[in-house]
């Protein structure tokens, strides 16, 4: 790996002089993006009193805490290109998992791209891209991905038998198609392997290796991905993690329910729970809810643990005195809230609010939270402008770096969700008080959602239509067709 990195700097360096590229390389600030899978912004440092995440929170005492941080799509792949490509999917065209970001904009430049393209050596490690969907492109080198397990050995063995069972039935098991026997795993498991055995720690390992080898040339600048599978279902963390967890005293959701007055064809979510080995046929019981939850949970405290790691090693090579750190989700997660469990697949508060902390180094104001309204389209606007390189203005986010100076300050008037649904396209416009959807599909009226954040946070009952709100909702139409006019043919 060392001589692969000298040979790119040496590389970097001929095209740097050559067109300039590279004028106070050494003056730029690094950049470590952390990436971790299906973590909705249930953390200690969100509020949440359950949950022990000391390394994450560790990282927002020392940046600043987006409260309020929405994703373009509540969907990884999708969610992820649009946040790595800084534009919308509306732009990228890219609403499901399969389509490659060059299948629909061959010549885009990504945000990653752009750094590699003004100097910097851009790598990737773990489920940065989605995994089998990844972008050449944008790194200096091909993105890494560890062989380790996802499952530990009970899991692994679950597996293989429900593969024996499939097969002896002649089952063809959900999803159909490549992967799909992945799903006949348990839903969660508390493993007997160490961290390192298994995936998520084998990536941290090879993170941490890279940080020390870009810390023996300190000349370098680097924009590092480190990306976490976990916790997406499954949940498989080592026991130690599990223990952390009472499951008999973790509180169930309280609105089990699906909201209420939404179209029917929104108010769904993926049915990819289901499909794991040990999820019950029937109704859940309160017991295995709270199975759930503590697996949940207990993933969240390994990754939380990968990122200690990674902060620790910052602080060990002395990297982190020139690096900026953000850590981001790629969407919300349900945990029994409207009836949907390891999910997301919606328009919703749940769904599409992330957690997201930038930190730089010797942040002065640090350890702040703002409320103001963010997207996942900003860290590209905001890493080049944190960085000082010249604006893209291909990039359709806006800098955050005002927010970080000063909390209080405002740079988006709203936050912009997309989500295909049987034919519909839905955006979801979050504004300061309301979250407002509209579904358009050719031939078919205009749905629309209307949710009071204030008295309704977690979008319970749809209240588009009450008379008492028709004011707001004609402002609420105007400033969504201002910004995302309804496509011609829907």
């Amino acid at each position: 790996m060392k001589n692969q990195l000298a040979t790119r700097w040496i590389a970097v360096v001929v095209t740097g002089l050559m067109c300039g590229a590279l004028n106070a390389a050494n003056d730029r600030p690094n950049v470590l993006l952390i990436c971790s899978d299906d973590m909705r912004p249930q953390l200690h440092c969100y509020g949440d009193p359950t949950v022990q995440s000391p390394n994450i929170d560790r990282l927002a005492a020392r940046g600043t805490l987006f409260n309020r941080s929405y994703v373009q799509q509540a969907l990884c792949s999708p969610s992820r290109i649009s946040m790595l490509s800084g534009r919308y999917p509306t732009t990228t065209q890219i609403l499901n998992i399969g389509p490659t970001l060059r299948s629909t904009m061959p010549d885009i430049t990504t945000v990653p791209q752009y750094f590699k393209t003004h100097g910097y050596d851009c790598r990737s490690f773990g489920k940065v891209y989605h995994v089998g969907i990844d972008d050449d492109a944008s790194w200096s080198v091909p993105a890494w991905h560890s062989k380790k397990p996802r499952y530990g050995a009970a899991g692994q063995r679950a597996l293989v038998a429900r593969r024996k069972e499939y097969a002896q039935k002649g089952i063809t098991p959900p999803p159909k198609g490549k992967g799909a026997i992945f799903y006949a795993g348990p839903a969660f498991e508390a493993t007997k392997l160490g961290d390192d055995e298994l995936l998520d720690g084998d990536t941290t390992v090879h993170g941490i290796e890279q940080l020390r080898e870009y810390a023996k040339i300190p000349e370098q600048p680097f924009f590092l991905a480190v990306g976490f599978s976990n916790p997406h279902v499954p949940w498989v963390a080592p026991k130690k993690y599990f223990d952390m967890y009472d499951c008999g005293s973790l509180s169930l959701a309280k609105n089990e329910f699906l909201p209420k007055g939404a179209p029917p064809f929104a108010a769904t979510s993926g049915a990819d729970f289901l499909w794991y080995g040990n999820v019950q046929s029937g109704p859940l019981t309160e017991t295995f809810k709270r199975e759930c939850l503590q697996g949940y949970l207990a993933a969240i405290s390994y990754v939380d643990a990968q990122v200690g790691r990674l902060l620790d090693a910052l602080d060990n090579t002395g990297l982190a005195e020139n690096t900026i750190v953000v850590f981001w989700t790629d969407h919300g997660y349900y945990m029994g809230e409207h009836t949907w469990w390891g999910a997301k697949h919606n328009n919703y508060e749940g769904a599409t609010r992330n957690a997201m902390i930038i930190a730089l180094p010797n942040q002065e104001a640090s350890g702040q939270m703002t409320d103001a309204l963010v997207q996942s389209v900003d860290i590209g606007p905001t890493l080049v402008d944190l960085c000082g390189l010249p604006t893209n203005a291909n990039f359709e986010g806006r800098s955050l770096k005002p927010l970080i100076e000063d909390p209080m300050e405002s740079v988006n008037d709203a936050a912009f969700s997309w989500y295909p649904k049987r034919g519909y396209l839905g955006v979801a416009m979050r504004s300061d008080r309301w979250r407002f959807v509209r579904w358009t599909k050719k031939g078919k009226p205009t749905q629309y959602e209307l949710y009071d954040q204030q008295n309704d946070p977690q979008n319970d009952v749809n209240v588009f239509g009450e008379k008492q709100h028709a004011a707001e909702v004609e402002k609420l139409k105007e400033q969504l067709e201002n910004r995302f006019p309804i496509e011609e043919g829907r």
